[in-house]
């Protein structure tokens, strides 16, 4: 679905990038771990398209939709709360506006046999059909069950946004984000400001959820309970574990131990080759030999 080819990007002379290359498949849920400052939030920026890599390129097919929640967001303060979550259904929003508007010219028109009203008759009855298949029905169900999975109540839908602190309103744009149905989510720190039966509501929703996830978060337990994938970010490279988060810390403390153990080898290596060197360098029947080694040497080094 989407495709990170070949990724390099320096920040303030920190390799953040080195030429790193995964894809994302359609359902694919990862969690995308690294220390702080190890570029997991510059690279859903990347793959969201609002920061551009030094090399490489992002491959995304046309059409795909992202939802993409940061972790510092802007609000219009201007609408209750569930009128702007509503928001959410742009599309689906707009076409209830236009069979609206044709209703309206039905209700005034006199000649009932005209091509125009017939025509207009047909092109509310296909409206009408979209919309039923877009479950436009069922839109203000899904808005409020969504709202009270986030930890919202009755009271709160015609509160202004503008009432709610900032916690409150990350869960706002969160179930804007969740119900526009996008391709893919882009999720950063997602469980910030969230209680307990919420992040539970939000591990139930991403378990059936259509599209891909690809989110960041220190909590353990959510990644291990959404994630089926793992990504790890470490000085500038990534290492890509088919598997949830508290699998992939085992098979991470084994690479480690692996790169460890064949640094040491490495290194013993290079001293053995060292004193081979200065033991035979200045013997005329040892010269290909030791030339040999001072090439294989500047090879490993």
């Amino acid at each position: 679905m989407i495709s990170v080819n070949n990724i390099s990007l320096n920040f303030s002379k920190q390799v953040l990038f080195d030429g790193i290359s995964f894809l994302i498949r359609p359902n694919d849920r990862i969690g995308l771990v690294g220390n702080n400052g190890s570029g997991k939030t510059t690279l859903l920026k990347i793959i969201l398209g609002t920061q551009e890599p030094d090399n490489g390129s992002i491959e995304k097919p046309s059409g795909l939709t992202i939802g993409y929640l940061p972790q510092q967001m802007k609000h219009v303060d201007n609408k209750s709360l569930f009128n702007e979550v509503k928001t959410a259904f742009g599309p689906l929003l707009k076409l209830q506006d236009k069979a609206d508007y044709i209703g309206s010219l039905i209700e005034n028109s006199s000649d009932f046999h005209s091509q125009e009203y017939l025509s207009l008759i047909n092109e509310l009855s296909d409206i009408n059909t979209r919309l039923d298949m877009l479950g436009a029905a069922k839109m203000d169900e899904q808005i409020e069950k969504t709202l009270y999975g986030l930890g919202f109540v009755l009271e709160d839908m015609p509160r202004q946004t503008s009432h709610f602190s900032g916690g409150w309103r990350m869960r706002i744009e969160l179930a804007k984000i969740l119900l526009a149905n996008p391709d893919i989510l882009l999720l950063d720190e997602p469980t910030n400001h969230l209680d307990i039966e919420s992040i539970q509501w939000l591990e139930q929703f991403l378990a059936t959820y259509r599209g891909a996830v690809v989110l960041i978060s220190h909590d353990r337990a959510f990644l291990d309970n959404v994630t089926k994938r793992t990504i790890e970010i470490s000085l500038g490279k990534i290492y890509d574990y088919k598997v949830p988060y508290s699998k992939f810390t085992a098979l991470r403390k084994e690479r480690r131990q692996q790169q460890l153990a064949a640094y040491k080898n490495q290194q013993k290596e290079i001293a053995d080759i060292n004193r081979f060197i200065e033991r035979f360098r200045y013997k005329n029947t040892k010269a290909v030999q030791v030339q040999s080694r001072i090439k294989y040497l500047d090879k490993l080094e």
